[in-house]
């Protein structure tokens, strides 16, 4: 996958993916990646599989009538996608990292906010988001002015997805060229780890 103009193949990356994933629309499905694992577009598919999972799962946990076990449950599987998204994106960070660790920035390149796998996981996601507003606007249980609506805020996420691919195209070419000193962002949550949280290492349970 070449970095410049990463994003449009990216795209067709996340589509798939959520396309793949629609096929059962069972967050219990397994994912069958169709990608080489040594393929950046490998650890693509994974990201947007993790989203569209755990998409869903925000859905259900939020059913009126669920059950405070069955809410739990949900919650657990939740938690671990959470940190399963961040070791995706700092894994994606690693390989951007190597693909760039022999440029030589300029005097007076700066570090950006935002590192390119971490922009990635906002394109997933919005590419997603586009997805679901989309089925919104062809509810057929749905009123005209319900689906109305939709179709606005669905002309806004795709205005949204145009720049966003665009700004991590003018990151990548930046970096590319020493303008943007790229170092990856380890997120180091604490909260999963047995030895860091004291909820888990102070109960003897974990």
């Amino acid at each position: 996958m070449n970095i410049k103009n990463f994003t449009s193949d990216a795209l067709i990356v996340f589509k798939k993916t959520i396309e793949d994933y629609h096929i059962y629309d069972d967050v219990k499905q397994v994912e069958i990646n169709p990608y080489q694992q040594d393929d950046i577009a490998h650890l693509l598919y994974h990201k947007c599989w993790i989203d569209t999972v755990q998409w869903h799962l925000e859905d259900l946990i939020r059913m009126p009538d669920i059950s405070d076990k069955r809410g739990m449950e949900i919650k657990r599987l939740i938690d671990h996608s959470n940190q399963e998204r961040t070791n995706t994106v700092e894994l994606l960070d690693m390989h951007f990292y190597h693909v760039f660790k022999e440029i030589k920035s300029k005097k007076n390149a700066y570090l950006n906010t935002e590192t390119p796998a971490w922009a990635i996981d906002r394109f997933s996601i919005l590419v997603l988001r586009i997805y679901h507003m989309k089925e919104q606007t062809n509810r057929e249980d749905a009123s005209e002015e319900h689906k109305e609506h939709c179709r606005i805020k669905l002309d806004i996420l795709i205005k949204q997805k145009h720049q966003l691919m665009k700004a991590i195209d003018h990151l990548f070419d930046y970096i590319s060229k020493g303008k943007i000193i790229f170092r990856p962002f380890m997120q180091m949550k604490m909260y999963n780890d047995k030895k860091l949280n004291p909820a888990l290492y102070s109960s003897g349970k974990s």
